[in-house]
């Protein structure tokens, strides 16, 4: 890590691990940042490795022990799948690269703890990349709630309908052994983002959650009842069983800030349903998604409207708030305002940010890896709420800085 000469900001390399679509999503995101330079990639598939070695001019490697091996490599976004996030963050860590690692953040307390405590002993910085808590609607309420101008924190909501549950999955993403589902892939965010907002300290769960078709053997609904520290309440609701779709309430507007095509009906299920002859899911999933693909850069840069994970609506003790098209609808004692809020970033954005300016100006990232180990904590009671029928008291919370 160096400045291209003196006085200069410090550079950093980074590469990706996992070129699948979460890896490409990151990807305008470290182009954007102008101290930052995508150095390498690691993944199994040759094909994709070798286009992004191509197009980037960069290495490519087989392996993340071989990609964590290199001195061209300063950080490490990994976003291989959830069940290998342990060995491969800690092998990151281990030689000494930072690491922004892909949600959930792993599979149990203790392997998230084995993480926190690999990045202390070798000095380096862990960021969750809980992307939607870093937009900027969802930064922007948290600043109006923190203020005190609407009085004390009552209520959140997030709810958010859509099809997840029939879109093109690979094995691991529909097993919840394995970190899949609504709960552990969508519900991290939607907790993430109500914890943010709400201070951070959720002090029980009580949740159903639901697998109401067989074909897709995991949770693709929930209801969460968080229950915070300070008194306030939230509730997070998903269903991606591809029936209503939230965008319809949220002007057509979806999660990237890009437009929500629901005109027609289920199409996800139907598509499901349909099969596809000799191609398998994940073979066709690899196809659209991996770098490359039909999909691989799928939010076009300058979005019109800021994104809408769901619909998030904050109740204080003076006033409510919620997005609209273009920003924020503020509900004071006497009138309603609108604040219209820039576009010109992203949560992946700011992600990459948080990495940057803890490497380089030693800035404690706000998604460190106690906050990560806090978020995967919530959905683990909520599956144990689920099937147990009880509330679940946490014990790993951590306040929003």
């Amino acid at each position: 890590m160096a400045g291209t000469a003196a006085g200069e900001p410090l550079l950093l390399k980074v590469a990706i691990a996992g070129l699948g679509a979460a890896g490409c999503m990151m990807i305008p995101a470290l182009v954007k940042h102008p101290n930052v330079k995508i150095s390498g990639a690691a993944d199994l598939d040759e094909e994709p490795l070798g286009k992004f070695v191509n197009d980037f001019q960069a290495e490519g490697h087989l392996s993340v022990e071989a990609l964590s091996r290199s001195p061209n490599v300063d950080a490490i976004y990994i976003a291989t799948p959830t069940q290998l996030h342990t060995e491969h963050a800690l092998t990151a860590m281990e030689h000494g690269k930072h690491v922004i690692l892909e949600k959930p953040m792993a599979l149990t307390l203790e392997d998230a703890e084995s993480m926190i405590q690999c990045a202390q002993r070798n000095g380096v910085h862990l960021v969750v990349g809980h992307s939607h808590s870093f937009e900027t609607p969802i930064r922007k309420i948290k600043e109006i709630v923190d203020s005190g101008q609407l009085g004390e924190l009552r209520m959140i909501h997030n709810w958010y309908f859509t099809d997840w549950i029939y879109r093109l999955r690979n094995p691991e993403e529909l097993d919840t052994r394995l970190g899949g589902g609504i709960t552990f892939r969508q519900g991290s965010h939607q907790f993430d983002i109500l914890r943010m907002i709400g201070g951070g300290m959720v002090r029980s769960v009580r949740a159903m959650t639901g697998v109401w078709d067989e074909s897709r053997p995991t949770e693709g609904g929930h209801t969460v009842f968080l229950d915070f520290e300070s008194g306030a309440a939230a509730t997070a609701v998903y269903s991606g069983y591809d029936r209503f779709h939230t965008a319809e309430i949220t002007y057509g507007i979806g999660e990237q800030g890009q437009a929500a095509d629901t005109s027609e009906y289920a199409r996800a299920r139907k598509s499901h349903r349909a099969g596809s002859g000799g191609e398998s899911e994940s073979e066709r999933k690899r196809a659209s998604v991996r770098y490359g693909g039909a999909r691989a850069r799928p939010r076009a840069p300058g979005a019109a409207n800021p994104p809408f994970y769901g619909l998030t609506i904050v109740s204080c003790q003076k006033g409510d708030i919620r997005q609209s098209a273009d920003g924020l609808y503020v509900y004071g004692e006497d009138e309603k305002q609108e604040i219209r809020l820039p576009v010109d970033r992203t949560g992946r954005d700011n992600v990459v940010s948080e990495l940057y300016d803890a490497v380089a100006n030693q800035v404690e990232p706000v998604h460190g890896g106690r906050w990560g180990k806090a978020n995967l904590e919530v959905c683990l009671a909520v599956l144990e709420s689920g099937r147990e029928r009880k509330e679940v008291f946490l014990s790993h919370q951590v306040p929003a800085a």
